[in-house]
């Protein structure tokens, strides 16, 4: 569902992520973990459209996200670290202009906002403008919208940003639920705990550079003698440095 091939991003002088290559199957979620300046969010970007690659391929539902971006980006869905809503728009007014963007059959729309809205606990505030919601509650709508039209794809940056153990847990749910029903999802995160505890797949980058790749088995079969996803983490990025100011690009992460 998510395809990356040899993918490559140059900024200026410095190469941010080197041949990278791997897949997320439908059915799979896929943590995404690495250093800051390790090419995790310009890998993401890359993958939604917002950035273009220097070199390589990538496709969403083998749709290319280059050559067709239209199709690309109608089968999937991003919910960035900080999203920006509407400040004048209400909830209910987010989830109508988003399903008018994705072509969400109107007949469809009701149950759908209902059930989003009972399952992120935004019913009460639908009527209540994003500019007056606090920085969970509008993470909460930004998932809403994201998860409208039924996405094949979900990418997710650091998505835990704001939210209460509640919103959290509701979260962790919906990402279970999404693919077990035949999404592909990917999540970075610096959060290892919530990535081991969701996460089918791992991919470690580390300086815009594969470490691993592979399932949660692969992963422990390979670092055996690391009892969690911290030890592995530090173990894969081991030779680590941190970058000196000159060595940075803009996109960090």
């Amino acid at each position: 569902m998510i395809h990356v091939e040899k993918y490559c991003k140059t900024y200026a002088e410095v190469q941010a992520v080197r041949e990278l290559s791997f897949t997320v199957e439908p059915g799979q979620v896929l943590g995404l973990v690495g250093p800051n300046g390790a090419g995790k969010t310009t890998t993401i970007r890359a993958i939604t459209g917002i950035i273009a690659p220097t070199s390589g391929t990538l496709s969403i539902a083998k749709h290319n996200v280059v050559a067709d971006p239209i199709s690309a980006k109608a089968q999937l869905a991003y919910i960035p670290d900080d999203p920006k809503l509407f400040d004048l728009l209400t909830v209910n007014e987010h989830l109508h202009f988003t399903a008018e963007i994705y072509d969400v059959p109107k007949s469809d729309r009701p149950a759908i906002f209902e059930r989003l809205l009972t399952q992120f606990a935004l019913t009460e505030k639908r009527d209540v403008s994003a500019g007056e919601l606090s920085r969970g509650m509008r993470q909460k709508v930004a998932i809403c919208c994201a998860y409208l039209h039924n996405p094949k794809a979900i990418l997710f940056d650091e998505p835990l940003t704001g939210l209460d153990p509640y919103a959290i847990r509701d979260l962790k749910n919906s990402i279970r639920d999404r693919a077990e029903n035949g999404a592909a999802v990917m999540i970075s995160s610096h959060l290892l705990s919530m990535v081991e505890d969701i996460c089918t797949h791992i991919l470690i980058l580390d300086k815009g550079e594969r470490k691993f790749f592979g399932s949660l088995n692969e992963l422990r079969e390979k670092y055996s003698s690391a009892e969690t996803l911290e030890e592995v983490f530090f173990q894969a990025t081991g030779t680590h440095e941190k970058e000196s100011p000159t060595a940075t690009h803009s996109e960090p992460e």
